[in-house]
């Protein structure tokens, strides 16, 4: 019998063990197998390979990544309730689910994962963008992990993958564009979760490049777009006054009077490297 079939529906797992979802958590938890195994197939799971979750909550793509043949799966859990339900999976997967009660948020993934881990998760939306910044801007590049199969609102998706020139483009896509590449895989209906949330949500893929797409520091990079997008609408030498306006921009070979939106991640990177 497959060790997925052992184990109770999640419906009645999350009964037995009271896991009435936390708002203040972030928490919305998916019930159908079907979507959940199709997350894990898109992660890779078939490959095999150790996997880290973050938030698995009662475990529903937990038990996905193991039964699409996932050799190990490293889960991060900060809400001990959803622990014993946890241990059931670890029971059913012998010596393949390894449990950490923490905050992801504080945690160094370098010293826990092997080289070349994936991760996988249903993020909580209270914290997905603030875990993936911590991820992008690893010290050490490229990182630990593989690729990031990651689910979030279908607004905070769009900016991730967003082009120069559409309306969803802004720093996230610059940063995370520029260590890696980014694909928006599929939505998935608000109706999939409980409770359902207000807004549609999307999977994303993000595979970390060997070298940023164009040379330049982090911290200047943060610098300049903080400075260009917090005034989007307003041209360069206006949104960056304070670092350089107009100079800045003409030393990098770019014109001042260019909107944030319309720049490629290369000319912010240039305006990183004039800084």
């Amino acid at each position: 019998m497959p060790a997925a079939d052992k184990l109770p529906p999640l419906r009645d797992v999350i009964a037995a063990h009271d896991l009435a979802p936390k708002k203040s958590l972030g928490q919305n938890f998916l019930f159908d197998l079907n979507l959940t195994a199709k997350i894990a197939r898109a992660a890779g799971a078939a490959e095999g390979g150790t996997f880290y979750e973050v938030g698995p909550g009662p475990g529903g793509l937990t038990r996905a990544l193991l039964g699409e043949g996932a050799d190990k799966v490293i889960a991060v859990e900060r809400d001990a309730r959803c622990l014993p339900a946890l241990e059931e999976i670890a029971a059913a997967y012998p010596g393949r689910l390894q449990i950490i009660s923490d905050d992801a948020l504080e945690l160094d993934e370098a010293g826990i994962l092997p080289r070349g881990s994936r991760i996988a998760a249903n993020l909580p939306y209270n914290v997905g963008t603030a875990i993936l910044i911590k991820w992008l801007t690893a010290e050490s590049w490229p990182p630990v992990w593989a690729s990031l199969t990651l689910m979030f609102q279908k607004e905070v998706a769009q900016r991730i993958t967003a082009r120069p020139g559409t309306e969803h483009y802004g720093r996230l896509s610059v940063l995370a564009q520029w260590r890696c590449t980014a694909k928006l895989l599929f939505d998935v209906n608000r109706g999939a979760f409980v409770p359902p949330p207000s807004v549609t949500s999307s999977i994303v893929r993000l595979e970390p490049r060997a070298q940023p797409l164009a040379p330049c520091a982090l911290a200047d990079l943060e610098k300049i777009t903080a400075a260009s997008f917090g005034q989007r609408r307003k041209m360069l030498r206006q949104s960056l006054k304070a670092l350089g306006g107009e100079a800045l921009a003409e030393k990098a070979g770019i014109d001042p009077t260019a909107r944030p939106e319309d720049l490629t991640i290369e000319q912010f990177a240039a305006l990183a490297r004039a800084l």
